[in-house]
C-alpha cells in the first residue's frame, strides 16, 4: 500500500489540512492518507490545547465519510514528545510492506535538517512537500542538499492551492466569537462550540 502520513497538532484541523491530504492522494497516487495528531510536538508549544484526545476526535470528525482518509492514535499512545523518525519506524515495523510517504509543507521541509535523525526519516519514507505552483522548490532542495538521501525520488513535490487558513487564526476567531463555518468541516465547528474549546 502507498500510505501517506500527514502529521501535525491539528489544533484544530481545518480545510487546509483536508485539501493537502486530497492533493497528495491525487497527485502522488497514494492509496490512503493517515492524519497523525501529535501527542506532544517536539518543536512548538500547543496554544490553547483542549488536549490530545480532543484534537484526535476533531480529526476523526473532520474526515468522516472520506474512505481514503483515516486517523491514527499511534503518537497519542506513545509517551513523551512525538518525533517523526520514531513514528515512521513504528509504522515500518508494523507494516513493512507499505510504501510510506511523509507529507509536509514547504516551511517544515526546510527545517528537516534540524529534525531528529533526518537522514533516517528519508530512508524510511519519501518526503512529499506541498508547495504553491513550484515557486520555491529549488530553494527547498538547496536547504536539504546536505542530507544523504535528499535527492531523486526521496523528495517529491506536489502543488497545493493557496489556502490562507491556519489553526492559530481559527483559535483566535473562536476566542473572539467570530464564525468558523466553511473554514472547518461542519462537524468540527459543532464539536468546538458544544465543548467550549478555544473560548477566551
Amino acid at each position: 500500500m502507498k500510505l501517506g502520513i500527514l502529521g501535525g497538532t491539528f489544533n484544530p484541523p481545518h480545510i487546509g489540512h483536508l485539501i493537502c491530504a486530497q492533493e497528495a492522494l491525487d497527485q502522488l497516487a497514494l492509496d490512503r492518507v493517515v492524519l497523525m495528531p501529535a501527542h506532544q510536538p517536539p518543536h512548538k508549544q500547543v496554544d490553547g490545547d483542549p488536549g490530545a484526545e480532543a484534537r484526535c476526535e476533531l480529526c476523526r470528525l473532520a474526515i468522516e465519510g472520506e474512505d481514503r482518509l483515516e486517523v491514527s492514535r499511534l503518537e497519542l499512545e506513545r509517551a513523551g514528545r512525538s518525533y517523526t523518525v520514531d513514528t515512521l519506524r513504528t509504522l515500518h515495523d508494523q507494516h513493512p510492506q507499505d510504501d510510506l510517504t511523509f507529507i509536509v509543507g514547504g516551511d517544515m521541509a526546510r527545517s528537516l535538517p534540524t529534525w531528529r535523525e533526518p537522514e533516517a526519516v528519508l530512508e524510511l519514507a519519501t518526503l512529499a512537500v506541498a508547495e504553491r505552483a513550484g515557486a520555491e522548490r529549488d530553494d527547498i532542495r538547496g536547504e536539504l542538499r546536505t542530507l544523504r538521501g535528499a535527492t531523486g525520488e526521496r523528495v517529491r513535490f506536489f502543488d497545493m492551492p493557496r489556502i490562507d487558513v491556519s489553526s492559530t487564526m481559527l483559535r483566535e476567531r473562536v476566542a473572539t466569537s467570530r464564525p468558523i463555518r466553511y473554514l472547518v468541516p461542519d462537524a468540527v465547528a459543532q464539536a468546538i462550540a458544544q465543548n467550549g474549546w478555544y473560548r477566551a
